[in-house]
């Protein structure tokens, strides 16, 4: 059975991850839509097999491509997944009964991440992200294009349930996409009008690490926990390494 239920989606170059987020979702949902941005493998032959709507655009950054995703949503109810996550049996029921009892305007939703062939039980844990929303409640992506965040004008509610979130294949995966994320971040900040200080070169890195490791328990997950927490001193050292580059540039550039 069906639901009023718009399920939205980026994608590029997800044929590997794009099946399995499908299957999981393709029983409740009443309409899907996919922005690609413009793969070049099956992913959107794979959307289209699933019934979903596919529409091609360059990319605009996370924020901008999400919210065009979000237009193009007919239903009261949407949900938005990324196209390495799936949908868990006892979140979709959650999922049922939250459109069913309409008793919110959005609910957050605790992403579970598998890691390095094994599911985290304490690193990113829990990861609450909003995901499940009404149309009505003027949903729309906001932030930064990296680190952007769903918002709603309405009441809120946590469901039960993981969003199992398939990440990095592998550790030079995760470690290049940490230096990519890194760079946008500085210029993000550069932009903004953030300048380089070298205290947090020295020091946001190791407190980045110590929270990740030591207080979010990061290091009971093992080898791990450790790898995640060290990509974030990894990530923290270059993102301002990055911003210190960018005003020497400018200076260069003036001179």
């Amino acid at each position: 059975m069906k639901f009023p239920l718009s399920v939205a989606i980026i994608t590029y170059n997800e044929e590997e991850n794009l099946p399995r987020t499908l299957d999981a979702i393709k029983d409740i949902a009443e309409e899907i839509i996919v922005v690609d941005s413009h793969s070049t493998d099956k992913t959107v032959e794979i959307a289209k097999n699933y019934g979903a709507k596919v529409f091609i655009e360059n990319w605009k950054g996370f924020k901008d491509q999400k919210n065009s995703a979000l237009e193009k949503c007919a239903n009261e109810w949407i949900l938005f997944i990324d196209a390495d996550e799936v949908v868990s049996k006892g979140l979709k029921e959650e999922i049922i009964k939250a459109i069913e009892a309409k008793k919110a305007d959005g609910f957050y939703i605790n992403r579970k991440t598998y890691y390095i062939g094994k599911f985290l039980n304490f690193t990113w844990q829990p990861d609450w992200v909003l995901r499940l929303v009404r149309r009505s409640a003027n949903p729309r992506w906001e932030g930064g294009n990296i680190h952007e965040y769903l918002r709603i004008d309405g009441k809120t509610y946590k469901l039960k349930g993981y969003l199992y979130h398939y990440t990095y294949k592998n550790l030079s995966e995760h470690f290049n996409k940490s230096l990519k994320y890194a760079k946008i971040s500085a210029e993000e900040m550069y932009k903004n009008g953030k300048r380089f200080k070298l205290h947090k070169l020295i020091i946001n890195p190791f407190w980045a690490f110590f929270r990740q490791y030591f207080i979010k328990l990061g290091f009971l997950d093992g080898i791990r926990g450790l790898s995640v927490s060290m990509s974030y001193l990894f990530s923290t050292f270059l993102k301002y390494l990055f911003l210190w580059e960018l005003e020497q540039k400018e200076k260069n550039g003036k001179s």
